[in-house]
């Protein structure tokens, strides 16, 4: 354990401000927190501090569908236009379950990340604090023509999982965060993880910082991300939950095996960027030589989110920073160490 300290701790980033922790089989081989969660006050980051943690949200929602499938009160092929009692104006409402959690629904995306550099582009004409909730999101895409044809191929889409909480809301008669932290976060015990309005956290959240070239300090991303999470991102997060989700989601306390397994597995993409990978239900996978690794990210402004599950050493990484500091070239970096 101290060996394996020690050499993290040389090759990893000293700059990097958040929360980094390694762990295999129950036993913490790394951990390290820096950083402030509260800059101005000098508040430290600790292990059990809460942070944004973007589109990493995805992979609860991909969650709460699969379990609708498996309850029998969902299926894969289901349709938009029998599943949403809504105009979805030219959205094309054969559009499945299936397709919205691979990505391959080809419905328009509010932010589609192959033309948008930053998500704060989005609040120059429509004010963040709107965004409460999923059906809030609506104007910023509803009008706008489908990307492609449904299933033609794979393309990162945010609306898609903003359009599968909203199933989870008409099928179970709850708010999606409602409904996650009854199906998913409870019963791993994620007690410090959930949704929170920005004009109204709880304690112990940490606030996000993006640097101010302008002025050489830095601003608070309140005015960059969604007042509250959606289902494409935006939940609050502890390294421990996150531990305890994938403890959770392995042992089988959310899901069946066969579900898990294809779950984890590789379900649309090509494959062919050796460290994006390709995506099974809300998660992203890697080739580990001969066997997948499952993976789930987020970025937004002020945030940066990774955590990795190795299936072969039993290791689950968690990187996150409230600065939105590197977590992918951390990974780089234990990946090379470790395996």
């Amino acid at each position: 354990m101290d060996g394996n300290r020690l050499h993290l701790e040389n090759v990893l980033q000293q700059e990097f401000r958040g929360a980094e922790v390694v762990v295999r089989e129950g036993e913490t081989l790394f951990e390290r927190v820096t950083g402030y969660a509260d800059l101005a006050n000098r508040v430290p980051n600790t292990l059990h501090t809460r942070f944004a943690s973007a589109s990493a949200g995805k992979v609860f929602v991909a969650v709460g569908i699969l379990q609708l499938i498996e309850q029998g009160r969902l299926r894969f092929g289901d349709t938009l236009g029998d599943l949403l009692d809504m105009d979805l104006h030219r959205m094309d409402p054969l559009v499945t379950v299936e397709q919205l959690l691979t990505h391959t629904s080809g419905v328009p995306d509010y932010f589609d990340e192959s033309i948008m550099e930053e998500y704060e582009e989005l609040w120059r004409d429509f004010p963040n604090y709107r965004i409460r909730h999923n059906a809030d999101l609506l104007p910023l895409f509803i009008h706008k023509e489908m990307m492609y044809p449904r299933g033609e191929r794979f393309q990162y889409n945010n609306t898609g999982y903003v359009l599968l909480a909203m199933i989870l809301e008409k099928i179970t008669g709850m708010e999606f965060d409602v409904c996650l932290r009854q199906n998913v976060f409870e019963p791993c015990g994620m007690g410090d993880t959930g949704y929170y309005e920005l004009d109204r956290l709880p304690g112990g959240c940490a606030a996000n910082y993006i640097y101010d070239a302008g002025t050489g300090g830095y601003r608070t991303n309140i005015y960059s991300v969604d007042a509250k999470g959606t289902g494409a991102g935006g939940a609050f997060v502890t390294v421990p939950d996150i531990l305890r989700f994938w403890q959770g989601l392995i042992g089988e306390k959310l899901l069946s095996p066969d579900m898990v397994s294809r779950m984890l597995r590789r379900q649309s993409g090509q494959g062919t960027d050796s460290e994006e990978g390709a995506y099974g239900y809300g998660v992203w996978i890697i080739d580990g030589g001969g066997f997948d690794i499952p993976y789930f990210q987020g970025c937004d402004p002020g945030v940066s989110f990774l955590t990795e599950y190795h299936p072969r050493k039993k290791t689950m990484t968690v990187l996150v920073s409230n600065y939105g500091d590197n977590v992918w070239e951390e990974m780089r970096r234990i990946r090379k160490s470790l395996y």
